[in-house]
């Protein structure tokens, strides 16, 4: 987000104390099989959210109607399918000043009741970290992990660590990554604030990311806790990982995302390998009869590149992390494209 596109709510009058009270946002389009099932979870926590915000994106498939049958939700409806990036923007925005935490969660995730209590713990414990992000298991399948937090390469590819490991998965302690999956992930809410919140311009897929190295170079830090546990369906209400707008979102805002946050010498050191996983992506669609997606995603991302580099400019400027910091965090695989995926 540009300096003069700050979110208003970080220019409000703060009456946030330091405390554990969260504001639980859900960004819905088209979820009806699976809210029900997700906002049912999350009136059974342990520990209650201080508020839970359901932001329904123009669902045309009677979502509003299942919303409604739970009268403790705030509904916040746009008019208009925002996105996720900015449906989340605009619950932040409007969450209570008493919440000085956000938690995020998807309409096709599933808390165990003890989900959001395991994060708040984790921060009671590890002050030093501001974002937690939780262990998520396939929902199809609960012998098969979805997740543990999101990887992100030397060559700009990102994946969600451990996808599709099996159940106890041997990374059962606290460990810190580079990002979490928004799917279910706990956010200090000062932290978003000075960031400017997510980047609208990505409208969905890999948002989360961007926002994750963000936080990184504005000096905060996020620790995995195996201990919060939501089951994931991932990508349930956009056709699947593998459907042309899943492709073409992803593509397009991963170059926006080595583009923007990759700092220094490094982005200059790094650019010909992020261009290499470029072209062998376009390579990869096309062997597969998908070109036309690849070539579209690729195409508006160099379009878009103006506005990026202005935003970097200003990322950059203000980046508190170490180059050193943020090299080390980085995944050194050499063959990254074994390692799971990102949705």
């Amino acid at each position: 987000m540009d300096k003069n596109q700050q979110l208003t709510w970080c220019e409000m009058p703060r009456k946030v104390d330091d405390n554990n009270r969260v504001s639980v946002i859900v960004v819905n389009w088209n979820g009806k099989q699976f809210l029900e099932r997700c906002l049912a979870a999350l009136m059974a926590q342990t520990v209650k959210p201080h508020e839970i915000i359901v932001v329904d994106n123009a669902s045309s498939d009677g979502s509003v109607e299942i919303v409604q049958r739970f009268p403790a939700m705030r509904l916040m409806l746009p008019g208009q399918n925002t996105g996720f990036a900015r449906g989340n923007n605009l619950a932040i925005e409007g969450a209570s000043l008493e919440s000085a935490w956000v938690a995020l969660i998807n309409p096709d995730a599933f808390a165990e009741p003890r989900w959001l209590e395991a994060l708040l713990l984790a921060a009671e414990s590890n002050p030093e970290f501001d974002v937690f992000g939780s262990k998520l298991v396939n929902a199809a399948d609960p012998t098969m992990l979805d997740g543990i937090g999101d990887a992100y390469h030397l060559s700009g590819r990102v994946w969600r660590m451990a996808h599709g490991a099996p159940v106890p998965t041997p990374i059962e302690n606290e460990r810190e990554v580079f990002s979490p999956c928004a799917a279910a992930a706990l956010y200090r809410r000062k932290a978003l604030c000075e960031i400017g919140g997510f980047d609208e311009n990505y409208f969905c897929y890999m948002e989360d990311v961007d926002l994750g190295f963000r936080l990184r170079l504005a000096g905060y830090r996020c620790l995995y806790v195996p201990q919060s546990i939501a089951h994931h369906v991932g990508s349930g209400t956009t056709g699947g990982q593998h459907s042309d707008f899943s492709t073409y979102h992803g593509h397009r805002n991963l170059v926006w995302t080595f583009v923007k946050n990759m700092p220094g010498l490094l982005f200059w050191v790094l650019l010909p390998l992020h261009v290499s996983l470029n072209l062998a992506s376009i390579i990869w669609f096309a062997l597969r009869g998908r070109g036309g997606v690849i070539l579209r995603a690729k195409r508006d991302a160099l379009l878009g590149l103006p506005k990026m580099w202005r935003k970097r400019q200003h990322i950059q400027k203000t980046r508190v992390a170490s180059i050193g910091e943020v090299w080390r965090q980085l995944n050194k695989l050499v063959l990254p494209t074994k390692a799971g995926r990102k949705e």
